[in-house]
């Protein structure tokens, strides 16, 4: 008879060690315990604030015992849950939506051990969704544990207020409500915070955190960079296709935006305690038909509406965010904070154009006529020099020229100052799923600076090549975590950005540093 022993065959990867095997670790509100895999101790969940509804966050309350922190926290409620399901893009997404609660402030951490004899890089991770959905866990992408374990690294998370909850303006009504504009940002600080004071127990060195973000994240991160409240307590930042937003609203809109949800709510100024007890789907429809209202008289008074339409997000409030993003007291404020900056290659562009697939090149470039009028061969020429490679007529139109700008200014701002250092990419890999026709998309570079090739295999299809790039992608982000420099051995040499050398690293199967070659696209684009 033969016998087969399982165990020869699992791998130590495979082995997930939980209960009383995991050490217990200490945190000043508490003893939590997590479980460990691949090496790696994990924890979920944490608190890390408490916070009434619209009232600035807290430190929460301590526990007696042991905290199990195995599962991720509540996310914050959506505006609009998702009900049903976009069958192919779905998939390649992959999203885990969460269980909504307000009570939501809880962070997560990865790390190769959790003691104190080595103190470890950190990087927390602040995740996407403008500022109005998301969580720590939306995609497979963000899961930190193949990050801390590649690069002997601290990996945090977060879940923070959002929408209405974490951006109403009811500082006219009460002192309580004073921050209220600016509570989502508030929280982040508040993590920071938590992690400042904490993470050395998890073998963290919490003076060499670096925060990074996309999209909304990435927005989010150069809030914090603009905020005086935030300085010292993150050391290095990375703006992953977050520059939409140039500029925030400011104090006299978001009050707009709150007095007429207290209208269409029926409330008072002195009966506004109230609205902390309203159910939030009624809270979320009053307030999204205020947004439209000041939104329209805005235009009438031929106000700007910033980024995507009048939307919750950070405002200038004279307090928390005391300056405008791109003025030079904002910049100021993080001058000395190294900064890596980019955007994919594609971004939205190849869903805004889906109704293209398979269209004869007659079709697109009747298309682009009538888009550019005069100037449409001037646009085809423009394309054609900042991507020579692209032989598909589809790919004149799946250019981003929504992100990137913004990132190439605040690159050119950032590095004007003659501080810390700017280092600027682009990501250009194409995936390979659905035929192609996704490309390198809004979100694409998340597998590969998490090192998450597998767990986002939808995304990226997998693939040696893939995993080829997420070294050098991820090894890069860890590098400059370390050192507040990407380079290292598997990159071409990878100089610092200046308006005068543009220098950006392209990230594909192989990876180049180019001088910018999309200015006359942006030119001819932006002067539509």
């Amino acid at each position: 008879m033969v016998v087969i022993t399982l165990s020869a065959t699992i791998s130590a990867q495979d082995v997930v060690i939980t209960g009383s095997q995991v050490p217990v670790t200490e945190t000043e509100n508490g003893t939590i315990r997590g479980y460990i895999h691949n090496d790696i101790h994990t924890f979920k969940g944490i608190p890390y604030a408490q916070a009434k509804r619209f009232e600035a966050a807290e430190k929460p309350a301590k526990w007696n015992g042991v905290k199990s922190t195995t599962m991720y926290g509540a996310v914050s409620p959506l505006i609009t849950p998702t009900t049903s399901i976009q069958d192919e893009s779905e998939f390649v997404f992959d999203h885990d939506w969460g269980f909504p609660n307000e009570d939501c402030l809880s962070l997560n951490v990865w790390t190769p051990n959790a003691s104190t004899d080595k103190k470890r890089p950190v990087l927390f991770w602040i995740h996407g969704g403008g500022f109005t959905a998301g969580s720590s866990h939306e995609l497979p992408s963000y899961d930190g544990e193949n990050m801390a374990k590649n690069g002997d690294v601290v990996v945090v998370s977060i879940n923070h207020r959002l929408n209405v909850l974490g951006f109403l303006d009811l500082s006219a009504y009460g002192d309580k409500y004073k921050n209220s504009a600016n509570n989502s940002i508030m929280d982040m600080v508040a993590a920071l915070e938590w992690v400042k004071n904490n993470i050395s127990n998890f073998g963290g060195d919490p003076n060499n955190v670096t925060i990074f973000g996309q999209s909304g994240g990435g927005a989010k991160v150069t809030t914090l960079m603009a905020m005086p409240k935030a300085k010292g307590l993150f050391h290095k930042a990375i703006n992953q296709s977050g520059s939409f937003r140039t500029a925030m609203l400011e104090k006299e809109d978001t009050q707009a935006i709150a007095t007429e949800t207290l209208n269409i709510l029926g409330l008072e100024g002195s009966s506004v305690d109230s609205i902390q007890n309203i159910p939030f789907e009624v809270l979320a429809d009053a307030s999204s038909k205020a947004l439209k209202v000041v939104a329209e008289k805005m235009k009438a008074a031929g106000k700007p509406v910033i980024g995507f339409g009048l939307s919750w997000g950070p405002s200038k409030d004279g307090n928390v965010l005391p300056y405008q993003l791109s003025s030079k007291e904002a910049l100021a404020v993080s001058k000395d904070i190294p900064f890596m900056i980019g955007t994919a290659k594609n971004e939205f562009a190849p869903f805004a154009n889906m109704r293209f697939l398979g269209a004869s090149e007659e079709t697109i470039m009747k298309h682009i006529k009538d888009t550019y009028k005069d100037k449409a061969d001037a646009y085809v020429k423009a394309v054609k020099k900042a991507y020579p490679n692209d032989t598909d007529v589809k790919d004149l139109l799946d250019v981003d020229t929504m992100f990137r700008p913004g990132a190439v200014l605040e690159a050119n701002d950032k590095s004007g100052l003659e501080g810390a250092p700017v280092y600027m990419y682009l990501f250009t890999w194409q995936s390979p799923v659905f035929d192609g026709k996704y490309k390198a998309l809004h979100c694409m570079e998340l597998p590969f600076v998490f090192d998450n090739i597998n767990l986002a295999n939808h995304m990226t299809g997998g693939g040696q090549e893939a995993h080829e790039l997420a070294d050098k992608m991820s090894g890069a982000w860890i590098n400059f975590a370390r050192t507040g420099n990407p380079n290292h051995e598997n990159l071409p040499e990878w100089p610092a950005y200046n308006s005068s050398n543009t220098a950006t690293m392209h990230f594909d199967v192989t990876c180049e540093v180019k001088p910018q070659l999309d200015k006359e696209l942006f030119s001819i684009v932006q002067g539509q």
